[in-house]
């Protein structure tokens, strides 16, 4: 985070943030639910996800590239497997609906998919996988996205960097969160780069021609590079089929990047997973072997003595601890954006610092 940031209170940012979005058409419950899931990233510290993108998503309510207000409902249903018709809301609201209603299924019937089409950008796909942990499932989300990532040496992107989380209950102090997208890097931290004028490394993506690039806004607006080369691009692949491809949902080249098509829908496919663990055992015995599971991986010996092994979930939970008491960094342009746009809707709100 660039040292002019300002810390501003979680709080008073997801207040701020929601009457917004509530301003631009959304419902109170969408806006709050939209508010709720970004200023929740920024906890975790993934600035790259958080309220960095809340300018981008009112331009694209108020153009009506995003439906403000979404009649979500099901198109097709049978045991366990259902999808569900977004009509081009925000993503964090499709995204929320499809995981509700797979819990909602696998609280019956003990698993469940649920594919949503028709979506836009839904942000961090951890938001969403956490859900079903807060009702002690496991849960497993993923979303295409618009083409944005090549193969090292291609010139044309065929694929997004597709992002997958998978969240697994232990019932002990923060459960377990694997989030992950298939490029180097998520293409927001390009965004949070060129914001604070740093550079980026050589290997995180491309120029519009496939050639690498160290700086940020000529990587945003050419190629990300896939995470473990053919690996990482594969999997990609497979994503834009579960979600895409299989649901009757728009893949490849069908997806528009908000950011290159900032007036068109995006048409974004998400899916989403849920089990229930305690189907194979109870859980005071998922949270012992989880529990041992968790001190194996900590207590693996380290070359560097003043090294740390961390889990997957770790540093967003102490993230998190730290961000609710100091407050959310916010560079201070970002944070000057935020207030400009709040005073021209005339919000009846404030956005409160914390002190250092």
């Amino acid at each position: 985070m660039a040292d002019n940031a300002v810390n501003v209170s979680a709080e008073s940012l997801e207040t701020f943030v929601s009457g917004m979005f509530r301003h631009t058409g959304c419902s109170t419950s969408h806006a709050a639910t939209v508010a709720r899931c970004l200023v929740l990233t920024n906890l975790w510290g993934i600035d790259s996800h958080g309220v960095l993108r809340v300018p981008e998503y009112l331009d694209r309510l108020r153009s009506g590239a995003t439906n403000p207000t979404p009649n979500i409902r099901t198109l097709k249903a049978d045991s366990g497997l259902e999808v569900l018709d977004a009509d081009n809301g925000p993503g964090y609201v499709a995204a929320s609906a499809a995981m509700s209603r797979a819990i909602e299924i696998a609280e019956q019937d003990n698993i469940a998919a649920v594919g949503i089409i028709n979506s836009n950008h839904c942000g961090a796909t951890a938001l969403y996988a956490r859900m079903a942990v807060e009702h002690g499932m496991i849960g497993v989300a993923m979303s295409n996205v618009a083409p944005n990532m090549v193969m090292p040496g291609a010139s044309e992107a065929i694929t997004g960097n597709n992002p997958v989380a998978v969240a697994v209950p232990t019932f002990g102090e923060f459960p377990f969160v694997l989030d992950i997208s298939m490029s180097a890097v998520a293409g927001g931290k390009l965004l949070v780069a060129a914001r604070n004028g740093e550079e980026i490394p050589l290997g995180w993506a491309t120029d519009k021609d496939g050639r690498p690039t160290s700086d940020p806004k000529t990587g945003f607006e050419g190629f990300l590079l896939p995470m473990a080369a053919h690996k990482g691009f594969g999997i990609a692949l497979l994503v834009d089929i579960l979600t895409g491809v299989i649901t009757g949902g728009s893949f490849q080249q069908h997806l528009k990047s908000m950011y290159r098509h900032p007036d068109d829908p995006s048409r974004t496919a998400h899916l989403m997973l849920v089990m229930n663990p305690l189907v194979f055992m109870s859980k005071n015995v998922l949270q012992r072997r989880m529990g041992e599971f968790f001190d194996t991986v900590k207590e693996s010996p380290m070359w560097d003595e003043h090294s740390e092994m961390l889990l997957p979930g770790e540093i967003e939970h102490r993230s998190e601890q730290e961000r609710r008491r100091s407050g959310i960094p916010l560079p201070r342009t970002l944070y000057d954006e935020l207030l400009r746009i709040g005073d021209e809707m005339s919000l009846d709100r404030e956005l409160s610092l914390v002190p250092p």
